[in-house]
């Protein structure tokens, strides 16, 4: 399902009129860069993920492939590793990292700080309710909160991030994050964290909370701009007591 969603992405890339490479430097076209439209057909992906998930907590048949799943998994004793707390985060640290190596992404850093904050805020509104009005367990049996997975959304909000900065300028570049998100995935299952249908649904949630926050940034931007007065505005990334954050400070 994750090839899939890349071949639907790489025909969405191929299908654009408007393939011109983006200059960073002139200032018109930061301003059309900001001007995302929110087309229905970006949605399909999320929607198709999103509904697999939730059909999952009511269906047998959906049950019945979560419960072989992790029968195959346990059958073939596969090693637990817990490498998903991190690469759940790293398609974002890859875009600071790029555009700190010269490889310019299509944002500036306040800009694209400012959409990734507000995609990991929107995620979070999806993701927490949803966690405790499903009240689903755990395979391990550890808590009721499976349904959907935190970590795939975070990994996926991550990985679409990746290829917004980055699919009009290097396509394979821009869809290298999906590795680690489906490997973030993956894990979540062999951890025996989540069944199938919570890191379907959370790849769902991921990818439509970076949409709505591209969508959402020239109005969110409106509340950082700085030319009608002396305020200033720093967004920081953080990483304390295994996690990672964003930091803000604002000087009126």
């Amino acid at each position: 399902m994750a090839i899939a969603f890349i071949l639907f992405q790489l025909n969405q890339v191929l299908a654009q009129n408007d393939s011109k490479a983006v200059d960073l430097q002139d200032s018109a076209s930061s301003r059309n860069r900001q001007d995302y439209q929110l087309d229905y057909r970006h949605l399909i992906a999320p929607a198709v993920f999103i509904g697999f998930g939730v059909a999952g907590l009511e269906s047998d048949a959906l049950k019945e492939l979560n419960s072989s799943t992790r029968f195959e998994i346990h059958e073939h004793a596969l090693d637990k590793l817990h490498l998903d707390n991190y690469t759940q985060y790293v398609p974002a640290l890859l875009v600071y990292g790029l555009n700190a190596a010269g490889v310019k992404g299509k944002h500036n850093f306040k800009e694209r700080t400012i959409i990734y904050a507000t995609s990991q805020l929107i995620s979070a509104a999806f993701v927490v309710p949803l966690k405790h009005i499903t009240n689903e367990e755990r395979p391990d049996g550890s808590n009721n909160l499976s349904f959907p997975s935190g970590h795939t959304a975070t990994a996926f909000s991550s990985a679409q991030f990746i290829f917004m900065e980055y699919k009009d300028s290097n396509f394979w570049l821009s869809i290298s994050g999906y590795s680690f998100a489906v490997f973030t995935g993956v894990y979540r299952t062999i951890n025996d964290k989540h069944w199938v249908g919570d890191i379907v649904a959370g790849a769902g949630f991921g990818i439509l909370s970076t949409e709505m926050a591209y969508w959402l940034y020239p109005k969110i931007n409106g509340i950082f701009d700085k030319r009608n007065g002396n305020s200033s505005t720093m967004l920081m990334p953080y990483y304390q007591n295994k996690g990672f954050g964003i930091s803000l400070v604002k000087n009126f």
